[in-house]
């Protein structure tokens, strides 16, 4: 039986449930008297990736629908902003990078994130095997490609010498820096170097967390106002998401196949590697203690104190502004 169809099965005694649970509790949301799940919708931060993979379980498996939810699922892309989607109200939730979400203050965007997809940040510097770059300083003398304004570089130059590196924009193409063989690359450990490896290019990563700055990558968020007034739907749907990792950590490649169906352009063998190479970035750190999606005031502060030093944040703010934990299971 396929998740939809469990869906529609299981929709009206959850609906009947809910129904009597919130007009006994007095909360906020309104079930509709109909019985049909409240429809939300998630802006993903990029095409279907196993990134993903506990959004498309949850769908799959009938997790929302078991929580009442009837979500929409949404692909980014490059010319998708999940955060000006969301902020505009024609989304109720997203995914971004913590950092994008730090940065939206200065838009006066006040979002709340309500888990972590991976404890630590994937993103590294990708180089050509055996160039003999050891640290962050043997970048110098070589091209590196790489996205204008990704917060990561900035921090990068402001802590190393990095003058004698020649900055070219990261396209996404890799023709490039594969015939530039003393050059350098961004990329995720995930993905790049396993794509690459099947194209015959043999290829090395330092992890840009080894530098000191290491966001929170792929977080799920809110707006304030959003989740203030819609406390329910809020735990309803942070309860899924959690439920959706859970089961994708045990049973990945099964929800694979689905995230192929929705992106061709990824075959299930890359969406495998992904999968493999993601597992200790999501459940490993502090989700291995406390659970999946948790979060520490301590790593926001961080964050944002760093994003002031840069430049690139106008005003420090509270981190409890940006975050919160009550909506995961740890938190009961």
């Amino acid at each position: 039986m396929t998740g939809k169809f469990r869906k529609k099965v299981g929709m009206g005694l959850t609906s009947l449930m809910l129904l009597v649970s919130l007009s006994a509790c007095g909360g906020e949301d309104v079930v509709s008297e109909s019985g049909e799940a409240e429809s939300v919708k998630l802006v993903l931060n990029w095409f279907p990736k196993s990134q993903h993979g506990g959004v498309f379980a949850a769908d799959d498996q009938g997790i929302f629908a078991e929580n009442n939810l009837d979500v929409q699922i949404e692909a980014g892309g490059p010319q998708v902003s999940s955060i000006q989607i969301v902020a505009s109200g024609n989304a109720e939730f997203g995914l971004a990078h913590a950092d994008q979400i730090v940065i939206a203050r200065n838009e006066g965007i006040e979002l709340v994130t309500l888990a972590t997809v991976m404890q630590n940040s994937p993103a590294a510097l990708m180089f050509h095997e055996g160039k003999g770059i050891q640290n962050f300083e043997d970048l110098n003398g070589r091209t590196a490609y790489i996205q204008p304004g990704i917060p990561y570089w900035d921090y990068l130059n402001s802590k190393y010498d990095l003058s004698e590196v020649t900055e070219l924009g990261y396209t996404g193409q890799h023709v490039n820096f594969i015939n530039d063989l003393e050059s350098v690359s961004q990329a995720f450990v995930t993905s790049e170097p396993f794509f690459l490896g099947k194209e015959g290019v043999n290829t090395e990563t330092m992890l840009v967390s080894e530098s000191g700055f290491d966001p929170y990558n792929v977080v799920l968020f809110a707006t304030k106002d959003y989740i203030a007034a819609n406390k329910d739907t809020v735990q309803r749907f942070v309860t899924s998401f959690v439920e959706g990792w859970n089961y994708y950590e045990e049973s990945p490649y099964e929800i694979n196949e689905i995230i192929h169906e929705a992106n061709p352009n990824l075959a299930v063998e890359d969406l495998e590697f992904e999968t493999d190479a993601q597992k200790p970035f999501v459940y490993g750190g502090d989700a291995e203690e406390h659970g999946f999606g948790y979060m520490t005031e301590e790593r926001w502060k961080l964050l944002i104190e760093q994003l002031v030093e840069l430049g690139l944040l106008e005003e420090e703010f509270d981190a409890n502004d940006i975050f919160t934990t009550e909506f995961l299971p740890s938190a009961k």
